[in-house]
């Protein structure tokens, strides 16, 4: 098969799957990993596919939003360096009481990772309306946890719309432990929903400091809700894919990087 018989093809189980993968596409068409990335990169250049992280999407697919399982396991090495380089965030330390602490933990696979890292002698207030992360957190003996309702998205497993809403709108947190499905620099943080945008801009506006949890894989990236700006956020925690050079501008922008 030639390279634009190949690429015809690829275009095409794209928009019927909505999402294609190198590893399946190299094994389907009996080619290397490298091959179909170029072939990617054309249709990327040609505006018909857009690249993520192992694979592609259809173009204009903007509203795709992979489920929680599928999210989980991609990047999933750097997903837990960054929850565990997340702990140096949490609220409390030396001359506060035990507990005065307060938290709140974004719905996100990398939320639940971190979620899953805190000790179990932390003494903590924790608020989240994701249930992975309230479910990892329910048994800890240290923790007041506090878990947000509203309608659950099958997607995300998490609670949006007014019940939400009217809850963070009563909560000023030490800390936000954010998720974002995309974030640049000229496109801010975006998220394919808008019911979970409209959390996310609650959870901004309910915390004094905003700690971004990010793979690399997702700069770049932009969904159709926007949520806010990376002003917004004040730590940017993601890993070593992020370039120096990306790294800089973004705290030029003012908003520190740990890449970890």
């Amino acid at each position: 098969m030639y390279a634009p018989e190949r690429q015809q093809e690829i275009l095409r189980l794209a928009r019927e799957s909505g999402r294609v993968d190198v590893l399946s596409l190299a094994e389907e068409f009996q080619v290397t990993a490298e091959t179909v990335r170029r072939d990617l990169k054309a249709l990327d250049r040609a505006g018909l596919v857009r690249r993520v992280h192992g694979g592609a999407i259809p173009a204009g697919r903007l509203d795709f939003e992979p489920d929680l399982a599928e999210r989980d396991a991609v990047a999933a090495d750097e997903k837990q360096r960054i929850a565990r380089a997340a702990l140096a965030e949490l609220p409390g330390g030396e001359g506060r009481p035990a507990g005065s602490g307060s938290v709140i933990l974004d719905a996100g696979t990398t939320a639940a990772r971190l979620a899953a890292e805190i000790p179990l002698e932390a003494e903590l207030t924790v608020v989240t309306h994701g249930l992975p992360v309230a479910a990892r957190l329910a048994d800890h003996p240290g923790l007041t946890l506090h878990l947000v309702g509203g309608r659950i998205r099958h997607r995300t497993r998490a609670a949006v719309d007014d019940w939400a809403l009217r809850a963070y709108r009563e909560i000023n947190a030490d800390v936000l432990f954010l998720a974002t499905n995309g974030f640049s620099l000229d496109g801010g943080l975006t998220t394919p929903d808008l019911a979970e945008a409209a959390v996310k801009r609650a959870l901004i506006a309910a915390a004094r400091h905003v700690v971004l949890l990010a793979d690399s894989a997702k700069f770049g990236q932009q969904h159709f809700a926007r949520f806010g700006e990376l002003s917004d956020v004040d730590l940017l925690i993601t890993d070593t894919g992020l370039s120096p050079d990306d790294a800089l501008a973004i705290e030029r922008a003012g908003t520190e990087v740990v890449r970890a």
